[in-house]
């Protein structure tokens, strides 16, 4: 059986959790490596984000402009 972790490129010292049969249901990892994923997670959907928006055909929006919008809509909740 080929384990499905080969794909990542981050290594992560993992434990499996496991059911009467000895099939893996489950991950234990520290929460060093929780954070690491975590962190690495958050980088990829910001550039899935960037990537979305270079093809979405929209105008760009300035920085600084970004942020201000950001804020003010931020001081209406």
């Amino acid at each position: 059986m080929k384990d499905e972790d080969d794909m990542t490129s981050i290594a992560f010292k993992k434990q499996y959790a496991v059911n009467e049969k000895g099939d893996r249901i489950g991950v234990l990892l520290s929460l060093e490596d929780y954070k690491k994923l975590l962190d690495e997670l958050e980088e990829l959907d910001s550039l899935r984000a960037r990537d979305a928006a270079k093809y979405s055909g929209e105008e760009a929006i300035p920085f600084e402009e970004a942020i201000a919008d950001i804020e003010r809509e931020r001081d209406r909740l």
